[in-house]
């Protein structure tokens, strides 16, 4: 089921977290920000949205993560009834793409509760203090990427975070799968 990200109020301090990632270390929200900001991607393996764009998701981390962003990939997926977003899966997953960044599973849900995550993709930039200036979509892509030349909305405003401090005036929210909560 499709669902549209409600954005959350510009300013909110990013929650913290421990999550076991995909590499088998435990990661904290303070060992991944770096010097310009933080970027908190909810993804999960099987969503037709995430896989139409997570070939741009890794090519926009890299750039960022040369920008002094750090960056993070959460699953909050229920994986009794969606087992293929289990950790297993997940280190596949993360193979296959090249993740340059933490694949973080968060297994009871309560991290992307508290960042208030409702689709995947859906993506939450912060400052390095923080403060969250982008709550939006990584560009125009839906369950079919976009055109090539789409403009990059994610990459934008996080370049934006990483030399002004403050994300764009107009953001667009991510439009994606619900996450699937337990019941």
């Amino acid at each position: 089921m499709a669902a549209t990200a409600e954005l959350i109020q510009r300013g909110t301090v990013a929650p913290d977290f421990t999550l076991p990632g995909t590499d088998g270390q435990l990661w904290t929200r303070d060992a991944i920000v770096d010097s310009r900001g933080l970027l908190v991607m909810f993804i999960c393996n099987h969503c037709p949205y995430v896989q139409a764009v997570i070939d741009r998701v890794v090519r926009d981390a890299r750039e960022l993560q040369d920008l002094g962003i750090g960056v993070v990939a959460i699953s909050s997926n229920d994986v009794i009834a969606y087992p293929q977003d289990s950790l297993d899966n997940m280190r596949a997953f993360a193979q296959r793409h090249a993740f340059p960044f933490p694949y973080l599973y968060d297994e009871t849900q309560e991290v992307a509760r508290d960042y208030g995550a409702v689709c995947t993709p859906e993506f939450m930039g912060f400052t390095a203090d923080l403060q969250l200036e982008y709550h939006g979509r990584l560009d125009a892509s839906a369950k079919q990427p976009a055109a090539a030349g789409a403009r990059r909305e994610l990459f934008e405003a996080m370049k934006l975070i990483a030399t002004t401090g403050r994300g764009p005036a107009e953001q667009h929210p991510s439009i994606g799968c619900s996450i699937k909560w337990r019941d």
